[in-house]
């Protein structure tokens, strides 16, 4: 059954969607079964995987509120290499709709019970807020991925979304855990990020990644031309901080299903 990882922060601008798009590449790359959900209305993962938001079939809106079968909702030619739910301006929608709904913050689990047997990892690309699309991912999850900044003011973000993910698993999801944090936009000349950066590792430990995304021309370039950086510039530093970022799950997850298989 695949991995689903929802990827979060209620903080915006620390590298999200970029996060999303070019993991979910990575991930493809090493010929792993990858699926991406664009939750956030403004689509930007989705036109950031070669797709455009105005002119698809269907969108995550078809998925969690009309119910739409799984398979009629996908996309599945993106310039990423793996499959796609789209998200466009009618997901704002979704999240009013789904108000007046019985079981609303499930919707999203139920509609992945069966496309978990298709894919190895599947990603959320959650939006900037906590509201009921957050919600749904967080329900859906096994774990949550978390992109930050290093400064003062992502600690403080952070803080937020930790009390928040505790809340959510006294209440839709008590299985949920923190699968990592990403440090992004990530500057070794600055102190204070380097200050912080220790500080995360020093509190979270080995919850830290150790591949750390840089500030880089090519990562930002890359969604303007409707691509992942690594089909972009593979040379890039970006590219190459993301492919470790995934070579460095993939490891982590392997390590934990051998412990697992050993106690057993």
């Amino acid at each position: 059954m695949g991995k689903v990882i929802a990827i979060a922060n209620q903080k915006g601008g620390v590298g999200k969607t970029t996060t999303a798009v070019n993991l979910a590449a990575s991930m493809a790359a090493t010929k792993r079964k990858v699926l991406l959900i664009d939750l956030d209305p403004q689509g930007n993962a989705t036109m950031g995987s070669g797709v455009d938001k105005y002119a698809v079939h269907a969108s995550a809106y078809e998925l969690l509120v009309e119910e739409k079968p799984f398979a009629e909702v996908v996309v599945k030619e993106t310039a990423g290499g793996y499959h796609l739910i789209a998200a466009n301006s009618d997901v704002t929608a979704a999240e009013v709709r789904l108000l007046n709904v019985f079981a609303r913050e499930l919707r999203l689990r139920n509609a992945l019970k069966d496309a978990r047997q298709q894919y190895d990892f599947i990603f959320i690309d959650c939006p900037p807020a906590l509201n009921m699309l957050t919600v749904n991912a967080m329900a859906a999850a096994d774990s949550v991925l978390v992109p930050m900044q290093c400064e003062y003011y992502a600690l403080e973000g952070l803080t937020a979304l930790m009390d928040t993910i505790n809340q959510l698993t006294s209440v839709v999801n008590a299985d949920l855990k923190i699968e990592g944090i990403l440090r992004t936009m990530y500057d070794p000349r600055n102190r204070l990020a380097n200050d912080v950066s220790e500080q995360l590792k020093q509190h979270f430990g080995d919850k830290v990644y150790r591949a750390v995304i840089p500030r880089n021309v090519r990562l930002a370039e890359a969604p303007s031309f409707g691509t992942p950086v690594m089909y972009y510039d593979k040379g890039s530093t970006g590219a190459k901080a993301y492919l470790a970022l995934a070579g460095e799950i993939l490891r982590r997850a392997d390590k934990k299903t051998a412990k697992t298989s050993i106690s057993a």
